[in-house]
């Protein structure tokens, strides 16, 4: 015997679609003020790395710390913040450094995005379970 998914909510497809067309042009908007300058892809290590900041402090707060409406989540989380980070851009940013011959730049880059982002994430986490003791 097999085991059906569960069926789709609308409202939560709903939600994930408008949040992502958010994150998305945000992203787009952020590109287009702050471009590539001097071979390095600044705009997009800084949307990747503002974004798991952002899913930290999401995640701890719907998750610990308030009992957040069904559709924050997946607004917020999948939608906005899916929508807004880049994986892709980041991957295919790196294939043109490599492309270049920008070995040094690539590897930096590379780098320097998991460690930010992992990094963001757990501060962020640290910093909103820090916020929230020391207001309640």
């Amino acid at each position: 015997m097999t085991s059906r998914p569960p069926a789709l909510d609308t409202a939560v497809l709903a939600a994930i679609s408008v949040g992502g067309g958010l994150g998305a042009v945000a992203r787009f908007g952020i590109g287009r003020w702050w471009p590539p300058a001097g071979g390095f892809p600044w705009s997009t290590l800084t949307v990747n790395v503002l974004g798991c900041f952002a899913i930290g402090v999401l995640i701890v707060a719907v998750t610990e710390l308030w009992a957040a409406p069904k559709l924050v989540r997946p607004f917020l989380g999948i939608g906005v913040l899916g929508g807004f980070t880049t994986f892709s851009t980041y991957s295919l940013e790196i294939r043109g450094l490599l492309d270049s011959g920008a070995m040094g730049t690539a590897m930096a880059y590379l780098g320097l995005s998991v460690l930010a982002a992992l990094g963001a994430v757990a501060i962020a986490m640290i910093a909103t379970r820090w916020v929230a003791r020391r207001g309640a």
